[in-house]
């Protein structure tokens, strides 16, 4: 039986629905992180997911479509070289982009920068598929790219693999203003989201807070996205889910 194929397109909800309440929890989110360092504006920010399946690619787009809405000029890159998707989203086709660029610095930025349909904003998808991606967003090229597109777009979100499974997302977290981590409701243990805090932590990452994504509301799950600073030390005395009573706090 042939798999029927996942329309991304449902999850854009800032953009098909934008007075529902997972966009409006979308546009919170776009105020706290726009108030969240006074000293130096977050221009641009790695969207981390502790593990698989948390929905990080959901929250960079749909972040990059809010921050759009309000006249930011807005680039969603694809630094997840291993499983990308965000090209998806915007119904792009992923045959070049970040790789290319990073191979060849001399190719023109408008080759590997998509206009999405969305006014003011655009994607860099990650393009072919490299053999070590770790080593080659841990080059000096990759710190150039970062520099080069500070000074063409408001706003840089950078999507990157899970923090848990390979070492990308501490990488990149070095390369940006701020890191704002992901965690599955449900999906991800308190452990788990400790341990991934810890591996940003080790590399000095600025981490401004979490998304927990997939709330329990009335009974229901439902979409909604929340913004909040980074929390207290899970327990290691017993195995149990992230919640939102878990007290995370500015």
């Amino acid at each position: 039986m042939r798999k029927k194929k996942r329309n991304h397109n449902q999850h854009l909800l800032t953009y098909t629905d934008p007075h529902s309440p997972v966009a409006e929890a979308y546009r919170t989110l776009r105020t706290n992180i726009q108030f969240a360092s006074l000293d130096k504006a977050v221009r641009s920010l790695l969207i981390a997911g502790a593990n698989p399946g948390c929905g990080k690619s959901t929250t960079v787009a749909n972040l990059g479509v809010a921050l759009a809405q309000a006249g930011s000029v807005v680039l969603i890159v694809d630094t997840d070289l291993r499983r990308p998707s965000l090209h998806k989203f915007f119904n792009l086709v992923n045959d070049s982009g970040l790789t290319n660029f990073l191979v060849n610095l001399n190719i023109d930025l408008e080759r590997v920068v998509r206009r999405t349909g969305i006014n003011n904003l655009y994607v860099m998808s990650s393009g072919p598929i490299p053999p070590n991606p770790a080593e080659l967003l841990a080059t000096n090229r990759m710190k150039h790219v970062v520099t080069l597109l500070k000074e063409k777009f408001d706003h840089i979100i950078y999507d990157s693999p899970p923090i848990i499974a390979v070492t990308d997302a501490a990488i990149l977290s070095r390369l940006v203003d701020a890191t704002v981590m992901v965690l599955d409701h449900g999906g991800v243990t308190r452990d788990e989201a400790r341990f991934a805090l810890e591996q940003l932590q080790k590399v000095k990452a600025n981490v401004i807070g979490a998304v927990i994504n997939g709330m329990p509301t009335k009974g229901s799950y439902y979409n909604y996205y929340y913004y909040y600073g980074t929390g207290r030390r899970p327990s290691r005395k017993r195995r149990r889910h992230w919640s939102e009573s878990d007290g995370i706090t500015m």
